[in-house]
């Protein structure tokens, strides 16, 4: 119920970005060379992230939410918030442009080259297809 809550606010509060170059990824595929203005998204590590915020939580719901809410007043809590809804965030990134595997380099919210994370690479192979389409 946590995941969908976490999704639920980061879609409401998602900013509007411009288009630009985005490639998504896991610690496997590691990115090289990357050029200006490319953006690195990387799609692992929620769960870790959620263990670590909350790492054993009662099975009973009341005293599950008083140990949420002593977990919250933490100093390092802020911290833990801001990672989690990062890594939340890359994730609805990903689901909402239809990302299905990685690598994946995302051309302007609307061009998926799947398979490598070489930015460079992969405008090659869009432009290649583009060309075979006229």
């Amino acid at each position: 119920m946590r995941h969908y809550f976490f999704i639920f606010l980061l879609f409401l509060f998602s900013p509007l970005s411009p288009a630009q170059t985005v490639i998504y990824t896991t610690a496997r595929y590691p990115v090289k060379d990357l050029p200006p203005g490319v953006v690195v998204q990387t799609l692992e590590g929620v769960s870790e992230l959620e263990q670590a915020a909350f790492p054993a939580l009662s099975p009973d719901p009341q005293q599950a939410g008083r140990q949420a809410r002593r977990r919250m007043q933490q100093p390092d809590w802020k911290t833990q918030e801001a990672n989690l809804t990062r890594a939340y965030q890359v994730l609805l990134d990903a689901y909402t442009l239809g990302i299905e595997k990685v690598p994946a380099v995302v051309f302007d919210d609307r061009y998926v080259v799947y398979g490598t994370t070489d930015a460079t690479l992969a405008q090659q192979k869009l432009d290649a297809w583009r060309e075979s389409q006229r």
